[in-house]
């Protein structure tokens, strides 16, 4: 699908049998392009569109360079939040002098975003420079969003798991498998966010770098980039802070697993102790030897019986007088 945004285009779709790409287009997105379209824009830009295969890459050089005069950056941009899987889907951009070029096999919510408000804001996109930039402070944003939601959402596990309540400490199986298993999808967010920071961020450094943003009249648009770099820096310490975190609720998580098998184990011992007394009485008295002398005695059984019992009340006493049970 291809699709145009700037000065007299509201991101209708171009056919790819259209003999050329309307001229106020500032922003050309490719979303999941055919051949036939890659080769409508690849005519009328002047350009090679990165195929699926390019975008894969993932050393940094052959995620950003310069060719022809045209800049060719990648970012691998957050994805699938809504629908429960994270992950991270690339995303080329390629800069030439008036018109920016996107290519996508996938709409990340940023991108449905900033599409929506490049249709209101028709300025957004007045030119390829602020139609680039808008869009990775839209993916930046989102990052900012789903670290606070993330933040929420280990607050309320640290809450579940230091219960002010001694009583309620003693978490069932099922709620710890709950609690392990929300822990690990949080730590899979939390990379994804991490893994596209990173790559954002080298972008960032790139294209600031870059000769396009050292020319004469780009010093308002160097100073946004410098906003944007400090802005997905602080994103990443404050993810790497809360993954710190998670790893403490995590490192919690299994100390209180600890404990319920220990109390478990502690269960069984001190039964252990309750029932092996009576448990040898009763074996002693079941032996068949002819010469027992309480075999022919008129209170042998009463005495048996006597004996079971208090040798299973006592140590369950006991234990119970020290707080062990």
């Amino acid at each position: 699908m291809l699709r145009t945004y700037g000065p007299g285009c509201d991101g209708a779709i171009v056919e790819a049998t259209a003999e050329k790409i309307p001229d106020g287009a500032t922003w050309i997105d490719l979303d999941e392009p055919t051949r036939e379209e890659e080769q409508l824009v690849e005519r009328c830009v002047g350009l090679n569109v990165p195929t699926q295969e390019e975008m894969a890459e993932i050393e940094p050089s052959s995620r950003l360079y310069e060719r022809n005069g045209a800049l060719y950056m990648t970012a691998s941009v957050l994805s699938g939040i809504s629908d429960g899987t994270p992950g991270s889907i690339p995303i080329s951009f390629v800069l030439t002098d008036n018109r920016l070029v996107t290519v996508r096999y996938g709409t990340p919510r940023p991108i449905r975003s900033f599409e929506d408000d490049a249709r209101r804001e028709p300025e957004l996109v007045q030119d390829a420079p602020h139609a680039l930039v808008g869009l990775l402070d839209a993916i930046i944003d989102r990052l900012a969003d789903e670290l606070e939601r993330v933040g929420s959402e280990i607050g309320d596990l640290s809450s579940a798991i230091f219960q002010e309540n001694v009583e309620d400490k003693r978490i069932p199986a099922e709620k710890l498998r709950k609690l392990l298993t929300s822990i690990g999808q949080i730590q899979t967010l939390l990379a994804k966010i991490r893994y596209t920071a990173v790559s954002t961020t080298r972008m960032l450094s790139f294209l600031s770098a870059s000769k396009r943003m050292h020319e004469e009249g780009s010093q308002d648009m160097r100073r946004h980039l410098t906003s944007l770099t400090n802005d997905v820096t602080s994103l990443t310490e404050h993810a790497t802070f809360q993954s710190d975190n998670l790893q403490f609720l995590l490192d919690a998580s299994l100390g209180l697993i600890s404990i319920e098998q220990n109390a478990a184990m502690k269960l069984f011992s001190w039964a252990a102790v309750v029932f092996l007394p009576p448990t040898l009485i009763a074996g002693i008295y079941g032996m068949n030897f002819d010469h027992m002398p309480e075999l022919h005695w008129l209170f042998g059984y009463p005495w048996a019986l006597t004996w079971i019992v208090a040798t299973g009340v006592l140590p369950y006493l006991y234990f119970k007088r020290r707080g062990w049970i």
